[in-house]
């Protein structure tokens, strides 16, 4: 036959079927999470991606899903960037002769002895059900991958064994998504114009049941154009080139592999306004096993080239075979986890340690200065940067794996420019960096009805918290003199003319602050805010005696004065100032264990400490009201910090309650509120060990046992593995002396 010359490749891939289930076999069972047909009523898509380009899960495995590239933003005029989706690309569609596959109802009787594993050792979905419909049956087998060894490649692989012989067709389509409808003016509604038009759409901003995600009225992806698009029926290939709406260009490439031997009837090219497709009919004998492949490569502007670049990795991949590409993927993915948090003796934490770890790694890359958006790579939260990329994502990946962490702080660095103009918008020095900025060019893009926000200024301590924490852990002199110390002088700047004398008092404050507990949106000397200002000065002095720099005289002065509040009554800190109520129903109910966050652990004596987090507690009983998980997983790592291994295991155990979503264990922001991956809550987990109960912290000389580590109650062991700190490596292990007291103990490597 005239395609059979394109086929050659296929003949190894058959063995996949076999190495696949050898694979399911040997991983650690920590590292696997499996739905079956209990979840199709509530199943909470995942995603699989490497940093650079994603593609969302669905049940059957084969369906055409929303996909996503890093920092590729929709700019639509009167809206705020957003994600553009790209076009789908993981979809194979299947007709055995009754209906296709992707259109049958979910049932677990057409899709029987289903089960669909996420193998987050190799950073693959495997999907497997006998597709029993119109009298005809079919064996399927799906596996998908998002390359991680070569970042501009992806795979989707389908294997069916037809119980009948006859003709079946198949379609391998890029499908080309419509804009999303209806769009709002984002840019310039307030909060009530936006709620009255979502009303008016027909949609709530209220808590959906899951698996519908909240607030999807607002964090709707943006468009991707498509300008040109072909293919080629006898090279089996497709292809597309496009561009985000006002944005940056992009290109797709498909190459089809299909098995030896099969018996083609026709091969045909579908150009539409939603599909680009190949349209194939073959003839199946009976208890045959039929494996299709569909290798894709994906760019965008300033990173990699057009489509006809694509078309080319596509062939070459196709050349080489899927089972080289996933080897290579799964060989990256092992090398990834020789960094990890080992927990011996709770089977359940251990996976949700390994979920989150996962969700970090699929969305970090190496050597670029690109951030993380809140929401993973997903349209949630807009994509947008915010303090969660710089406090809670950076921490949990600097010290297991320092270079996906770097290109976070670089992204503050590439980013100065437009944090100076913003300065000079609000009548300040230095840069102020925005509450939201968008991911590809750091400019401000918060949603006008969240405009109070612009208050929330304590983003800029962070950043510079951020950029001290890189240098202490790497030790880079250079770095820290090229990059770091520009962004930590000029947000130490930002404080001198942010910050008022109050000469009564003599005390340096900072008035007209949003508060991280954000229902408090303007609020004087709010606590955490200003310690973290605080901290930010002194980081400026040390790295300016670093670099040979002479430290501005004012960073010192107002640092030593700086007003912290503090209830000297009840030997506890305020949240703000007291001249404010402390009476709102927050997701939070007080802010107090942040002022314990492991990076910017504010001195206190013991028992401050025992009253602020009593207090936290008090008020999350009170005045909380659906917790963030944000604060959640801080309690654990606040439990840890007062020594108490019983509460600090309970706040770990609350933290696989609700918020996981089945069945891939997709972290939540609240329990009843299904706004999804938010990744700041999967690091802040992370961090409740990597820092919690371990008790280490990274100070100017060293990583410091600052506090004594726990270990919860049943559990033999907690390994920190190959820790990394100033380019030398360490298992770091918690376990019990004789006595039952935990001890800590680091291996260098």
């Amino acid at each position: 036959m005239p395609l059979r010359h394109h086929l050659l490749p296929g003949i190894a891939l058959g063995l996949l079927l076999a190495s696949a289930s050898a694979r399911a076999t040997a991983t650690d069972p920590g590292f696997l999470l499996t739905g079956t047909a209990e979840n199709f009523g509530t199943y909470f898509p995942s995603y699989l991606a490497n940093g650079y380009f994603s593609t969302m899960t669905s049940v059957r495995g084969t369906e055409g899903n929303r996909a996503y590239m890093v920092a590729f933003m929709d700019y639509k005029p009167d809206d705020i960037a957003r994600p553009a989706a790209i076009p789908g690309w993981s979809e194979i569609d299947y007709n055995p002769g009754g209906g296709w596959l992707n259109s049958t109802r979910i049932d677990k009787k057409i899709f029987a002895d289903y089960a669909q594993t996420l193998d987050m050792h190799d950073g693959t979905l495997s999907t497997s059900y006998r597709f029993v419909y119109a009298n005809k049956s079919t064996d399927i087998k799906v596996t998908t991958f998002v390359s991680q060894a070569s970042n501009h490649l992806a795979a989707t692989q389908l294997a069916i064994t037809p119980q009948f012989d006859g003709s079946v067709q198949l379609t391998f389509p890029i499908r080309l998504w419509s804009e999303h409808q209806p769009r709002f003016p984002i840019a310039s509604m307030s909060g009530d114009e936006m709620i009255a038009a979502v009303i008016a759409s027909g949609q709530t901003l209220d808590n959906k049941p899951v698996p519908t995600p909240d607030r999807a009225a607002v964090w709707y992806p943006g468009y991707t154009r498509v300008l040109a698009s072909d293919g080629d029926t006898k090279e089996l290939t497709l292809w597309l080139d496009g561009r985000a709406e006002h944005g940056l260009t992009m290109a797709e490439a498909a190459a089809i592999g299909l098995p030896p031997g099969l018996a083609i009837e026709s091969v045909k090219l579908e150009k539409g306004p939603y599909k680009l497709s190949l349209d194939l009919t073959a003839r199946v004998q009976k208890g045959k096993t039929y494996v299709f492949t569909k290798y894709i490569a994906a760019s965008r502007q300033d990173w990699g080239g057009d489509a006809r670049d694509n078309v080319a990795l596509a062939k070459a991949a196709r050349q080489k075979g899927f089972a080289a590409l996933l080897a290579e993927h799964q060989a990256a993915w092992h090398e990834l986890w020789t960094s990890d948090i080992v927990v011996d003796g709770d089977p359940d934490v251990q996976r949700a340690v390994h979920s989150d770890l996962y969700y970090l790694l699929s969305n970090s890359t190496v050597g670029t200065a690109w951030p993380m958006g809140a929401c993973a790579l997903t349209p949630g939260y807009a994509g947008h940067a915010f303090w969660d990329s710089d406090s809670w994502v950076f921490p949990a990946l600097l010290l297991l794996h320092p270079e996906r962490a770097k290109p976070i702080v670089m992204f503050r660095a590439r980013t100065m420019q437009p944090a100076r103009e913003r300065a000079k918008q609000y009548g300040v020095k230095g840069t102020m960096y925005p509450w939201e900025a968008d991911p590809e060019t750091g400019v401000d893009h918060t949603p006008h009805f969240a405009y109070g926000v612009f208050r929330e200024i304590h983003v800029n301590a962070d950043i510079a918290i951020a950029q001290w924490q890189y240098y202490l852990a790497t030790g880079d002199d250079a770095w820290l003199k090229q990059q770091g110390w520009p962004v930590i002088r000029e947000i130490a700047q930002f404080w001198i003319s942010r910050v008022t004398y109050d000469k009564a008092q003599d005390r340096y404050e900072i008035h007209h602050v949003t508060s991280p507990d954000e229902a408090y949106d303007d609020v004087p000397n709010d606590s955490f805010t200003n310690a973290a200002a605080r901290k930010s000065l002194q980081i400026a002095i040390k790295a300016a005696k670093l670099v040979g720099a002479a430290p501005d005289p004012q960073w010192a002065a107002i640092a030593a004065k700086m007003y912290i509040p503090f209830d000297q009554k009840n030997q506890r800190h305020l949240d703000f100032d007291a001249s404010v109520p402390h009476d709102k129903i927050t997701w939070m109910g007080s802010s107090l264990a942040w002022l314990m966050y492991p990076n910017l652990d504010l001195p206190m004596s013991p028992q401050v400490r025992r009253n602020d987090f009593a207090f936290q507690l008090h008020e999350l009983k009170v005045h909380g009201d659906d917790p963030n998980e944000m604060m959640m997983v801080m309690l654990a790592v606040g439990a840890a910090e007062l020594g108490d291994s019983k509460a600090a295991g309970e706040w770990i155990q609350r933290n696989l309650v609700g918020f996981l979503k089945p069945p891939f264990n997709v972290r939540t922001e609240t329990v009843a509120n299904n706004a999804g991956y938010i990744l700041a809550t999967s690091a802040g987990f992370v961090q409740s060990f990597v820092y919690g109960l371990s008790g280490l912290r990274i100070e100017d000389d060293s990583l410091a046992e600052a506090y004594a580590p726990v270990l919860p109650s049943g559990w033999t062991s907690l390994t920190l593995k190959r820790i990394t700190f100033r380019g030398k490596r360490y298992d770091i292990r918690i376990d019990r002396d004789a006595g039952g007291k935990a001890r800590l103990t680091r291996t260098a490597l």
